[in-house]
């Protein structure tokens, strides 16, 4: 009979008998990219840790070692995201001269963001939340929805100081309705409306601005 460290090294040649493989390389930023796409195709809810391993091309063991848990791989998903597709809105903002000229930018822009081809269509921040039953996740979702409408409602807090919007101007309900308005093209790209027919809805909700 042969021995069982024989047979190991008959089985595995050119690796020395009571050694262990390495496990496979791979690119941390091409796995959390295809993580990001899976996530933002399918929700947090609905994207199961098999799912990931399978689109990463990666062992549980491995996604468990490089990202943590996934939650925290979703975390840091999102923090992707903002950076590389989800900054329009805040660029906007900051860029353009007024609340309204930011929120006219930041609208039709999310028109061509949220059908861009070769991609997940909508907001990931916004389609990931949905029938979430995970309380942390959905509320740092939430959070970042409502720090993106705190921020429409200062640049409109500021232009009402300035003159540049009237005083009677609802910075609040204004702002509430530009968000509403980013959001449910979000739906509206994920079930089909083209760039076209979303920038004739960003002309629209801008109509209800203010001029001073």
């Amino acid at each position: 009979m042969v021995s069982s460290e024989k047979s190991a090294r008959a089985g595995a040649p050119g690796r020395r008998a009571g050694t262990r493989g390495r496990p496979r390389s791979f690119d941390r930023a091409t796995a959390l990219e295809k993580a990001l796409m899976a996530f933002w195709e399918h929700g947090y809810e609905a994207t199961s840790v098999s799912d990931l391993t399978r689109v990463m091309d990666i062992g549980a063991p491995s996604l468990y070692a490089a990202f943590g848990d996934k939650r925290s791989l979703f975390e840091e998903v999102v923090q992707e995201y903002g950076a590389r597709y989800g900054s329009f809105g805040a660029r906007a903002l900051a860029e353009e001269p007024t609340a309204r000229a930011g929120a006219a930018r930041m609208l039709r822009e999310a028109a061509a963001e949220y059908t861009a081809p070769g991609r997940p269509h909508g907001c990931l921040v916004v389609h990931a939340a949905a029938n979430c039953s995970t309380p942390e996740v959905e509320e740092s979702l939430r959070r970042r929805r409502n720090a993106n409408i705190a921020e429409i409602k200062s640049r409109i807090e500021a232009d009402v100081a300035a003159g540049v919007l009237p005083p009677g101007t609802d910075a609040t309900a204004l702002a509430r309705h530009t968000g509403a308005m980013i959001q449910g093209m979000s739906q509206q790209a994920r079930d089909g409306a083209s760039r076209a027919e979303l920038e004739a809805l960003a002309e629209i909700a801008l109509a209800v601005w203010p001029r001073a």
